[in-house]
């Protein structure tokens, strides 16, 4: 089962049971705004939509603390020399409940928030991550590479990925910082093809020393991830720039040599000494691109460049994925021909941890954890990624090529551009910091925070995160607040005036009559409209459909009854009150998703039992939900009650 691409006027059909997971935070730090505003927020609003849409019991959402890998105990290594006397998981776990406090103040709903380093979740990842290994290595899909690794002779110490920075070989990449193996901008190499490396420990050039490590045979992917690629390009909804990204890696293996460098008869030494090529000379262009069929081809060509002196730059291309190293904090790869004490790298074993999670969590609630095959892989299952664009290599390729080696069913990735700070790259060096997660809710009601979030568009442009009060100058008014009055203001006076009527007028009492042909055209087009948003993942749009929506009812209530009281016309007023009550009902389910506490409120005191999130009925009206519409009275409201507040600052005084 795949996200099909929906045609026109066709209604989605969701599946039967579904996992949703968010990326991973890092064990290293609590949560910063980027992590709830450009992630975990949509993640939570779709798994929230789903349990509505197809029942709570066929949703699992997941997520947990990736707890391994050189750059935590880099830190630990740092807090120890300031004195700190807990162990390394001591401070992971420390992290791990800071950034499950920060979810939870966000209203983010994981069935399941693991650890891939603690207690149970730990034990199950071992278990998930030696089965997949050996199915790996029992197939013929991995085997060992021996490259230079990079050490620091000063400090007498072997470099990990993160500890050597560079500038990246990759023809035309504007990444600032290139590590070992990756940039920042999630491209991939060997660490020797790393330009001009510099080790961070000593800030001198370090040297090489051979290791042998597990890769994944990534390159034999090519064919079966384009083939992939190709079919969800013209069947399913996968995001386009996410299909161009992923389509830049499925090149052959290419060299780029600027033509400045070669006179005819280096040109000619080149073209006779190199493995077999196509060569590309376009008359614009400055370099010189030679296409191997090979990696193999396209690292001999490598070799004969260095001996000859010549600078090159290498294309975009699958190479061996690696899935071990030598840091001691990690997850143990099993041992084999020979090769021990090894851990996995971080990266593709939180690729699997969604798996080992859902496991444990099965695990956890009684069930057999080998059940998980049945969502992950059921006929009718889908699994949904959501991650941040800097990933997609790893999901969408990475990720795609090991799953389908291991016959592990596919997800469907949903990646999100960057949220910017103002209008750069959140940093911490920059003149305003950029605020940690928990510091927003200083300034904010978390239903601001959310509605804002999704309202920034980010399936398909990176959008800067532009809070007025971490400003130094401020101008106009706080855009973060504005979809969030749409709530606190406009739905919460329109629901506060249907209370407050029908107490006044009918005792308590919806009073009973058919609802308006006008309002239930408009609530059937809004659905629609919704639920199409909401199966593409364009959060913003869904915004927009919700805004329109109420603003319309509202002004429809207020025009009517208005008119109802000049001519003191109690039909005209009770028509009114029916349409709006069930206007506000259809509002809420669409709104529950993303701001659950006041529509659950509001369901409270409508006295009607959690039936009404049921999508099912959606189109149905109040008296389907109780047994005498006649006689069931609501929870009488008080005056300025809200059900969807601000904080108290923002009031004007």
């Amino acid at each position: 089962m795949i996200s099909n691409k929906l045609k026109q006027n066709e209604r989605p059909i969701f599946p039967k049971k579904a996992v949703i997971t968010a990326g991973m935070p890092y064990g290293n730090k609590k949560l910063h705004f980027g992590h709830i505003g450009g992630m975990f927020v949509h993640a939570d609003v779709y798994a929230r939509f789903l349990r509505d849409r197809i029942g709570k019991e066929n949703v699992i959402f997941l997520s947990g603390t990736d707890c391994y890998g050189s750059l935590i105990l880099e830190s630990y290594k740092n807090l120890k020399e300031e004195g700190y006397s807990g162990t390394i998981e001591d401070y992971v776990r420390e992290n791990h409940y800071s950034q499950k406090e920060t979810l939870d103040k966000f209203q983010i709903s994981l069935d399941f928030f693991g650890a891939s380093a603690l207690d149970e979740s730990a034990k199950i990842h071992q278990e998930v991550s030696n089965i997949i290994f050996n199915d790996l290595y029992e197939q013929g899909y991995i085997k060992q590479y021996t490259t230079p690794q990079f050490y620091d002779e000063e400090k007498q110490v072997y470099l990990n990925g993160r500890q050597v920075i560079g500038k990246c070989p990759i023809a035309g990449c504007t990444s600032e910082h290139a590590y070992a193996d990756e940039c920042s901008l999630g491209h991939q190499y060997m660490p020797s093809e790393l330009i001009n490396p510099i080790s961070i420990l000593s800030n001198q050039t370090p040297s090489y020393k051979n290791v042998t490590n597990w890769y994944f045979i990534l390159e034999d992917c090519i064919d079966i991830i384009k083939e992939r690629i190709d079919y969800l390009k013209v069947h399913s909804n996968t995001r386009k720039f996410q299909i161009n990204i992923i389509d830049e890696f499925l090149k052959k293996p290419m060299l780029h040599i600027p033509k400045k460098y070669l006179d005819e008869e280096l040109f000619n030494n080149i073209k006779s000494n190199f493995p077999p090529n196509e060569m590309i000379d376009e008359e614009k262009k400055k370099s010189y691109t030679f296409i191997f069929n090979t990696l193999e081809d396209r690292d001999k060509g490598k070799e004969i460049l260095n001996e000859l002196g010549i600078h090159f730059t290498a294309g975009k291309t699958l190479v061996p994925f690696r899935l071990s190293g030598n840091v001691p904090w990690g997850v143990k790869v099993p041992e084999k021909e020979n090769l021990r004490d090894l851990t996995f790298w971080v990266w593709p074993e939180s690729l699997w941890a969604p798996i080992s999670f859902l496991q444990t969590y099965l695990e956890k609630n009684g069930i057999d954890k080998n059940d998980w095959k049945e969502w992950w892989n059921g006929e009718n299952s889908l699994v949904y990624q959501f991650i941040g664009e800097d990933n997609i290599y790893f999901y969408s390729i990475a990720q795609t090529g090991m799953f389908q080696k291991l016959d592990i069913k596919i997800s469907h990735i949903i990646p999100n551009r960057h949220i910017l700070f103002m209008d750069t790259k959140a940093s911490s060096s920059s003149e305003i910091k950029p605020p940690m997660a928990d510091e927003l809710l200083e300034h904010y009601t978390v239903d601001q925070l959310r509605m804002h979030f999704l309202a920034l568009g980010l399936s398909s442009k990176s959008t800067g995160f532009k809070p007025q009060v971490f400003m130094k100058e401020k101008e106009g008014d706080d855009v973060v607040l504005k979809e969030g009055n749409l709530l606190a203001n406009v739905f919460n006076r329109l629901i506060r005036s249907c209370f407050y009527t029908v107490q006044t007028y009918y005792d308590g009492k919806i009073p009973a009559g058919k609802i308006s042909d006008k309002i239930k055209d408009l609530a059937q087009k809004k659905v629609i409209e919704y639920e199409k948003h909401m199966y593409n993942h364009e959060f913003h749009r869904i915004s927009y459909v919700i805004d329109e929506y109420i603003r319309e009812v509202n002004k429809y209530w207020s025009g009517q009854i208005r008119l109802s009281e000049k001519n003191n016309d109690v039909e005209l007023r009770t028509q009114t009150l029916i349409d709006a009550f069930y206007s506000c009902k259809v509002m809420s389910i669409l709104i529950h998703p993303i701001a659950p506490k006041g529509c659950e409120m509001f369901a409270e005191y409508l006295n009607i039992n959690n039936k009404i999130w049921d999508w099912e009925y959606i189109f149905e009206p109040l008296e389907y939900y109780v047994e005498n519409l006649a006689t069931h009275k609501l929870k009488f409201l008080e005056p300025r009650v809200d059900f969807f507040s601000k904080l108290e600052s923002q009031y004007i005084k």
